[in-house]
């Protein structure tokens, strides 16, 4: 699908890059800049920053860079096409018509999206005919009613090894189609058989209402794995995407309830808690984090009351910690999961649950407490060795709160705490700003990895990069830098294309402007440019620094041509000749 100039042009008016990235992530202006914690990488330190003039954005921590549209594309896990359509939709433009431009690809995912929905209505088909019987035992086991299972889309697969491969084959859709949609696996002797078998279904949907792809749950406890998922495809990516979120956003509520697995979001939400919603896969990711955070201010984890459900909890606090949402853990005492709770004491023990929900900090603490016996002396002196470097990251006045706490429990000096942890939170400050030093200096790794001669020339490489972001920042230097060299005379072959690509649309009176390069240079090259671009706002932005960096580049050149003489290799005849002609 090719997009004219002048549709992205007024896209990119409208969808202005400062309010559309705003609404994900918790940015402060400083000055002509905005920056804030980045979506995605974990960081506490915010590299992520937003320039409004230049309409892009640049992680100075994890190297991801572009426009509005190519932010869109990672943080919803968009294609182009779809990012496009996606900002038209919100800024209230028609969408641009198809034609050929990644056509196909763009009727692969359409596609997709049919057969997942096709099959979503077997499945539930399925759960509600005699083949489904074992399912429907399971659900009135679980009690779940009648109104969940049809909210929530609830079905069955059959433990039959072809049953949905023949119901979609008669309704036109390939085994090629369904095997790449993760729907029919490939045996090794070619044969195609069901992803789901003897399994209840229940479909991932997201918040505009397409199914993705679907999550199984056993129904024999003697079934290998808890939780069979769809791999990812290219409608789905399982560390982006979280179960039941398109319910809980309508909640009205600021806060989520993580749950560790989709009954128990389920139950839930029956059971009047309709801002429940699970993770899918075995770890929480940083992106599911993020992407929890957008939508709630609190977000309390909710897993299961066991070992693993112990290190889940964990995990999720370490991933959970790296967001802007204050975070609190539910203690399910009295049960193994939020739904035993609530069968054996009612829907007000689980809400007072809730409300007694321990802080982070409070939860860490009492995790490294049950471990030990604090009626010892050997027992208080490694409690508190433990609790040093999480009272390390507080603010002086929780500090001072906690402090107090543990002084008072233990029979200990309130000095002797803060004293150790301030020693203990300068080691840990120079440990953080060398991490954070390494991680600026790894977003050139971008450049690096594109441009494998920029380590050897960097003097040059370095000139060339300010040369396109000075011409990208005024264009009218382009009519000086003309008159003294061309894309040939660049020392790095990569800066010397991407130059060529963006002044041959300039002397065509084009735009070089990120957003209308799609199409013409790679993904990882739009960050590229982003990290160039960056540059114009911390050079003076001068005729004087762009003759500066033309002369660089060309003595760089005349030094690399030099350097390279009697380098060749030099026949005997040749070298007889020489000799002769010279003597």
């Amino acid at each position: 699908m090719a997009i004219s100039d002048d549709y992205i042009a007024e896209l990119r008016r409208r969808a202005d890059i400062e309010t559309i990235i705003s609404s994900y992530v918790n940015i402060k202006r400083n000055g002509k800049i905005c920056r804030g914690l980045c979506p995605f990488h974990g960081e506490k330190t915010p590299s992520f920053t937003v320039y409004p003039d230049t309409q892009s954005f640049y992680c100075f921590g994890c190297g991801e860079g572009g426009d509005v549209i190519r932010f869109i594309c990672s943080i919803e896990n968009l294609n182009y096409i779809d990012a496009v359509k996606f900002l038209a939709d919100k800024v209230g433009m028609d969408l641009p018509e198809d034609n050929s431009y990644d056509a196909s690809l763009s009727k692969r995912r359409l596609r997709m999206y049919e057969a997942n929905r096709e099959a979503a209505r077997f499945f539930n088909k399925q759960l509600l005919s005699p083949q489904g019987a074992a399912a429907a035992n399971y659900c009135r086991e679980r009690r779940l009613t009648k109104e969940t299972v049809i909210k929530f889309g609830l079905g069955y697969a059959p433990d039959s090894w072809t049953s949905l491969k023949e119901y979609m084959n008669s309704k036109g859709f390939n085994d090629y189609e369904l095997a790449e949609a993760d729907l029919l696996k490939k045996s090794s002797k070619g044969t195609y058989f069901d992803t789901f078998r003897h399994r209840l279904v229940f479909p991932i949907i997201d918040l505009r209402g397409n199914v993705l792809g679907f999550s199984g749950r056993r129904i024999r406890e003697e079934d290998r794995g808890k939780y069979v998922n769809t791999s990812d495809t290219l409608v789905y990516k399982k560390g982006n995407e979280v179960f039941a979120l398109n319910f809980a956003r309508k909640s009205g509520k600021d806060s989520l309830i993580l749950c560790e697995g989709n009954i128990d979001a389920v139950m839930l939400h029956q059971a009047g808690f309709t801002n429940a919603v699970a993770g899918l896969g075995t770890a929480l990711t940083q992106e599911q984090a993020h992407l929890l955070s957008r939508y709630a201010s609190e977000i309390f984890i909710c897993y299961d009351n066991d070992e693993a459900g112990g290190k889940a909890t964990a995990r999720a606090l370490e991933v959970l910690s790296k967001t802007n949402a204050k975070i609190r853990v539910l203690n399910l005492s009295g049960g193994k999961d939020p739904d035993e709770i609530i069968k054996n004491y009612g829907v007000e023990r689980f809400r007072s649950i809730i409300d007694g929900a321990a802080n982070e900090i409070e939860y860490k603490l009492l995790s490294e407490r049950e471990k030990l016996d604090l009626s010892t002396d050997d027992g208080k002196r490694r409690y508190l060795r433990a609790a040093v470097p999480i009272l390390a990251e507080l603010s002086p006045i929780e500090l001072d709160i906690y402090a107090s706490r543990l002084a008072s429990e233990l029979s200990v000096a309130k000095s002797a705490i803060t004293d150790e942890v301030k020693r203990s939170g300068r080691s840990r400050q120079i440990t953080r700003k060398k991490q954070e030093f390494k991680t600026v200096v790894k977003a050139d790794d971008i450049l690096d990895k594109l441009n494998p001669e920029r380590s050897d020339n960097f003097k040059a490489a370095r000139a060339e990069e300010s040369l396109i972001a000075l011409i990208l920042a005024n264009p009218d230097f382009l009519k000086i830098a003309d008159k003294q060299i061309t894309a040939d005379g660049f020392v790095t072959a990569f800066n010397g294309r991407i130059y060529k690509t963006l002044t041959d649309r300039l002397r065509e009176g084009k735009s070089a402007e990120i957003s209308f390069l799609y199409g013409e240079i790679i993904d990882d090259e739009i960050k590229a440019i982003a990290k160039i671009q960056t540059l114009s706002q911390v050079q003076q932005n001068t005729q004087e620094e762009c003759e500066d960096c033309i002369k660089t580049i060309i003595e760089e050149k005349n030094k690399k041509a030099k350097s390279a003489v009697g380098k060749e290799n030099i026949s005997d005849d040749d070298f007889l000749n020489f000799f002769k002609n010279n003597t």
